[in-house]
């Protein structure tokens, strides 16, 4: 999902500061844990703890965090991996802090783009409740009051009504968001879908093929076989419809094929990078060109990100708009003409 992660941004981006720091002034593991668990960011300091624990029984780094990190996100767990096993655990916890960093200025960019249309929106609601409110409190005694929006809501009843139903379906559709973003059994199917979602798509693909490339260019600099490096770089993607085709890309370098036919056998990465990376081995450069390609899709997830607000956007103001002109459309067939209508059957009588 989009900048899911069960840690702020923030946090994450000073834990991987820190150990990084740490790490490359020669402290070892265990020490830079227990500093953690002692000091380091506040949501971060219980699984520091936990994973110190781990660390002082002799476990590997990799397996405390299969055990304790369940809510870390995977190109946490992949990258910290491949940096115990590769023995560059500074640089790539730099690379990490680089990307969480990237992740957070994204978020925090995203968020503000959309606060415009949110104000619009709450606006409008507050717009057409206080309407409610006023209509039925002026409409004279035994005449029923204006209903603007045509749902027979009318006077505080109705405005309490119409209020509470609409914060209702905000809470409805925030609940079924968190609950796709945690299914499991189905999480592949549904990540697949959304990729195919306009304006959320995109942002969705750019974010997963930045974290790709830089595992990609970290595993594959750190000298670990081509099928470890792809198993562990598709994991890393975040995004449950990619390590979904590992199975089928392993297959075909089994079969002594290489990258980029693995990487087409996924049918899901896009083929200006296949093609990318197909030029790559020809000229041996793979994780230089996933190092350019890294940066290019990060660039790409601000544009797409930048391009979904402005759809969140028009879309809210098009409901705004909608919902205003309905409302004065109802006052003025129900007040302007039914006066005439009342005046022409008394003209009659």
């Amino acid at each position: 999902m989009l900048f899911s992660s069960a840690f702020p941004l923030d946090s994450l981006v000073q834990f991987c500061r820190t150990i990084r720091q740490n790490l490359a002034a020669g402290l070892t593991v265990v020490d830079v844990f227990r500093q953690q668990a002692d000091r380091g960011p506040r949501p971060m300091r219980p699984l520091a703890q936990a994973v110190l624990a781990h660390l002082e029984r002799g476990e590997s780094l990799e397996d405390a965090l299969k055990i304790e990190g369940a809510r870390l996100p995977p190109l946490f767990h992949s990258m910290a991996a491949v940096g115990e096993q590769s023995g560059h655990l500074p640089e790539t916890f730099r690379e990490l802090e680089r990307y969480y960093q990237l992740q957070s200025t994204l978020r925090k960019r995203f968020l503000t783009d959309l606060t415009w249309p949110a104000l619009e929106f709450f606006g409008a609601i507050a717009v057409i409740t206080l309407l409610l409110l006023i209509l039925g409190l002026i409409a004279p005694a035994g005449q029923t009051p204006l209903d603007p929006i045509g749902l027979g809501l009318t006077g505080p009843r109705g405005a309490a009504i119409f209020l509470i139903s609409v914060f209702t379906i905000l809470v409805g559709l925030w609940i079924a968001w968190r609950i796709l973003a945690r299914m499991t059994a189905q999480k592949a199917a549904v990540d697949r879908f959304l990729l195919h979602v306009p304006a959320l798509g995109p942002c969705l693909e750019a974010l997963a093929l930045a974290r790709f490339c830089l595992a990609l260019r970290l595993t594959m600099g750190a000298g670990l076989p081509v099928k470890q490096s792809l198993r562990r770089s598709l994991v890393a993607t975040g995004n449950a419809a990619y390590p979904a085709r590992v199975g089928e890309a392993l297959d075909v370098l089994k079969r002594g094929e290489d990258l980029t036919a693995a990487l087409q056998a996924c049918r899901i990465f896009p083929q200006d990078f296949l093609d990318v990376v197909s030029n790559a081995e020809e000229g041996g450069t793979v994780p230089e060109s996933m190092a350019q390609q890294a940066d290019h899709y990060a660039e790409e997830a601000s544009r797409r990100m930048t391009i979904l607000a402005r759809v969140a956007g028009f879309a809210v103001w098009a409901f705004v708009a909608m919902l205003l002109v309905w409302a004065i459309f109802r006052i003025y067939v129900v007040a302007y003409l039914g006066q005439i209508d009342q005046v022409m059957k008394e003209l009659r009588m």
